[in-house]
């Protein structure tokens, strides 16, 4: 099973729980400062005014404000998180009197109908699926015909020496640059190594979304160790 199975994934669920104070500092730091290049590149032309957008595994808001602005500020966006501790801080990063609605659940059991939403967004989540396919599959049934899954996360190269560039900073540099930010908090995120190992690589990524979407536009980055997905039902 691709994802991080039901063993793991209560480990990294808590992990993510203890880090919400410095999750965006430190995920700003350990993305070497391209996480917001990157999801702006991944939206770009990709949500339209009017669209109903869901954000899955939003945390606090980051690809919501994204496509928000895409959207010129006239979009109705559902933001759902496992976390409720992640959606309780949503607030700071809505000007004026925007409010998105707010919804707590995994990926493989979500609470939507069919054929609901324009656009769904994963920013640094679907790595972190119990069951990547289930999710993926998910994902897939609450888009309408036409919309988008957008996802922009890690990538794991295809090249065995790009894949062990990308491995060794995760191993043994990422929790240099997260305890320089945020201090012993910072440590936690050593455990994106673990969800990396359980990650498809790059190409088996893009087919797996292939068995499920019609068109699959792969972007990647930093040798191949980030990725901007535009999937189409």
């Amino acid at each position: 099973m691709s994802g991080l199975g039901s063993q793991y994934w209560p480990e990294v669920i808590e992990v993510l729980r203890s880090i919400v104070p410095v999750y965006n500092k430190v995920n700003r730091v350990i993305s070497l400062g391209k996480d917001e290049e990157y999801r702006h590149h991944a939206i770009k032309g990709r949500v339209m005014p009017e669209n109903l957008v869901l954000d899955a595994g939003s945390g606090f808001g980051n690809m919501s404000r994204v496509a928000l602005a895409e959207a010129g500020g006239n979009a109705r966006i559902v933001m759902y998180d496992p976390l409720p501790e992640m959606l309780a801080n949503t607030r700071t990063f809505f000007a004026g009197a925007y409010r998105p609605s707010l919804s707590s659940g995994i990926f493989e059991h979500m609470p939507f109908q069919d054929d609901t939403f324009d656009a769904v967004l994963c920013g640094y989540s679907l790595r972190d699926a119990i069951d990547l396919r289930k999710a993926i599959a998910e994902m897939h049934r609450v888009l309408v015909p036409g919309g988008r899954l957008i996802i922009v996360d890690l990538g794991k190269p295809d090249g065995a020496f790009k894949r062990w560039m990308v491995a060794t900073y995760l191993k043994h540099f990422l929790g240099i640059f997260a305890y320089m930010a945020a201090g012993k908090p910072g440590l936690k995120f050593t455990t994106l190594y673990g969800t990396f190992l359980r990650w498809p690589k790059n190409s088996e990524l893009e087919a797996m979304l292939a068995e499920k979407f019609s068109k699959v536009v792969f972007d990647k980055g930093m040798l191949d160790g980030a990725i901007m997905v535009a999937a189409y039902k």
